[in-house]
Formats: C-alpha cells, sequence, structure tokens
C-alpha cells in the first residue's frame, strides 16, 4: 500500500532532483532550466507552509551529445517539463534533433513515454530517461529509410511544413562582424525578427524549422562568451505553403533594434523600450523567459 504522496513532497522530490542534474551537468550546453521563475516559486512553495501552489511547471533542457558512425556526434535535445504530480505522474519530454524527420521524432518520443510509463511512475527517473534517449535515440534516425524510398518521397510531400521562432540570449553582441552575419544570414535563409546588440544580446528569428535551425548552428560556431537559446516555439501549418508562413510571422524582416541606454556607451540597452516593442509585437511574455521578473 503506497502513501499518497503530498504536492510539497512531490515539490521537494522536483528540487532535488533538478539540484542533482545541475551538479551531474553544470554546463548550460548540457542542461538548463528555461523556466527560473518557475523554478524559484516551486522553492518558494516547498519551503512555506502558506504558499501557493506554483503557477506553472518547471521546464528545462538536457541536451545528449551521441557519437554515431565514423566519430561524428548527434545532438538530441530533451524539452522536459514536470507536472506537479511528479514524479507519481510521469514527466512531459520531447526529444528533438535536427537529423530526425517528423515522423522518426514521434516514434522516438512514443517509444520514450511509453517506457517510462512503465518503469518510472512514483520515482524520479530524469536520469533513466536521458540514459533511454543515449542508449537508443540515434538508432531512429535511420529507422524507416530502409521503406521504400517512392513512400517516403510522398510522404515528405504531404508532412506538415512547420514554422519556428526561436528566441536566441547571449551574454552580450558588440562584434560588427557577428552583426552583420546574423542580419545576412537572416536575409540568405528568409528569416524575419530582430537583433538587439549590446549586453544582453538578444536575436529572434522566425521562418521555416530547417531554416531556423540552419541559422543557429552557425550562428553558434562564432565565438561567444555565452549563448543559448532561451526559449523556442514550433507551429505545424497543415500543408504550409507561403501565405501560411507568412501569417504566422510577427516580424515584417529581420532589422537590428537599438534601444539606446540614453548614451551610456551604447552597450547598456533600455530594457523597458525592449518591452514595449514586444509587447507591440504580441510576445511580452517572451520578456519575462529573458530576464525573469515581469516587464512593465
Amino acid at each position: 500500500e503506497t502513501t499518497k504522496m503530498t504536492s510539497r513532497e512531490e515539490g521537494e522530490i522536483q528540487i532535488s532532483e533538478l539540484d542533482l542534474l545541475s551538479s551531474m551537468f553544470p554546463y548550460e550546453e548540457e542542461f538548463v532550466v528555461t523556466d527560473q521563475v518557475a523554478l524559484a516559486e516551486l522553492k518558494h512553495y516547498v519551503e512555506n507552509e502558506s504558499a501557493e501552489m506554483p503557477s506553472s511547471k518547471v521546464q528545462f533542457i538536457l541536451n545528449v551529445k551521441l557519437e554515431v558512425s565514423n566519430a561524428s556526434t548527434v545532438e538530441f535535445a530533451m524539452a522536459c517539463a514536470l507536472p506537479f504530480k511528479y514524479p507519481t505522474v510521469p514527466p512531459e519530454i520531447t526529444v528533438r534533433s535536427s537529423l530526425l524527420s517528423r515522423s522518426q521524432q514521434i516514434h522516438l518520443n512514443s517509444d520514450l513515454k511509453a517506457y517510462l510509463t512503465q518503469n518510472c511512475s512514483g520515482e524520479p527517473c530524469m536520469l533513466s530517461a536521458r540514459e533511454w534517449v543515449k542508449d537508443h535515440a540515434a538508432a531512429y534516425i535511420d529507422k524507416e529509410l530502409s521503406s521504400s524510398s517512392v513512400t517516403a518521397s510522398n510522404a515528405m510531400q504531404s508532412e506538415d511544413t512547420v514554422f519556428t521562432r526561436l528566441w536566441i540570449y547571449s551574454h552580450h553582441i558588440y562584434n560588427k562582424q557577428k552583426r552583420k552575419n546574423i542580419i545576412d544570414w537572416a536575409k540568405e535563409l528568409s528569416l524575419s525578427g530582430f537583433c538587439m546588440p549590446g549586453k544582453p544580446g538578444v536575436v529572434c528569428v522566425e521562418g521555416l524549422q530547417s531554416s531556423c535551425e540552419e541559422f543557429w548552428s552557425r550562428v553558434r560556431k562564432l565565438t561567444w562568451k555565452r549563448i543559448l537559446i532561451r526559449h523556442r516555439e514550433d507551429v505545424s501549418l497543415e500543408g504550409g505553403g507561403h501565405a501560411e508562413i507568412q501569417k504566422q510571422r510577427k516580424f515584417p524582416t529581420l532589422e537590428e533594434k537599438c534601444f539606446d541606454a540614453h548614451g551610456a556607451r551604447g552597450s547598456h540597452m533600455d530594457l523597458g523600450q525592449l518591452y514595449r516593442f514586444l509587447e507591440e509585437k504580441g510576445c511580452a511574455d517572451i520578456f519575462q523567459m529573458y530576464f525573469g521578473v515581469e516587464g512593465h
């Protein structure tokens, strides 16, 4: 007879598991909590009898690099969210990789879900999930390639187009060449959005998923003190022609936005202006993801 856990106990388990993950994977490129506000709320809830239940669940990304044939590596990103009742209920995990087709990704994720449902009720299982991905994910890249190429090409045509918006955060962006690259590459890849140079640096690009991923793979290869994707939005477009894509865009082109903090060497941007700009574009909630505070 298992005793039911209280939600505070569940919260405590979540926090200790997150602490464990951050000590095992200290680098941002391996493990990053994407919603610091939710984590702070959870800690507050666990420590204070009178605190309310958190309003949103803790979300984080675990990246797993795998060696595949001939020493090339593949990166799988596990986007994870912990439901309030976790570990009584399984975690929500979506594994992505630029090398997975949409159907391979769906296949991989449903197998992972089945594994977690069978093996991990009531126990913290993020490490087991990560191990499972390490052991099994690479196999999905080649799955289905064997089925006749005819069906593959037909499937490709009916597959939905995915529209993606990436919100990239950098410690700072001053370098003129980098700023030029960002604008040129976005243009070349038909991406719109904006780049806010200075400290911190903010880049938003939107367009076809494959183009966004190509943009990110180029940008991250430049030398940065610190750069990461703070948030990612993916929208499946049925059939997804040019008009559908244009409809999803929140920005007409990619331009550099300088919210000048009144000549403070031009380096520190006026975040109030950035907030109002995002609000105008219907993206105000992003501000909190970047800066962990409600904007005004």
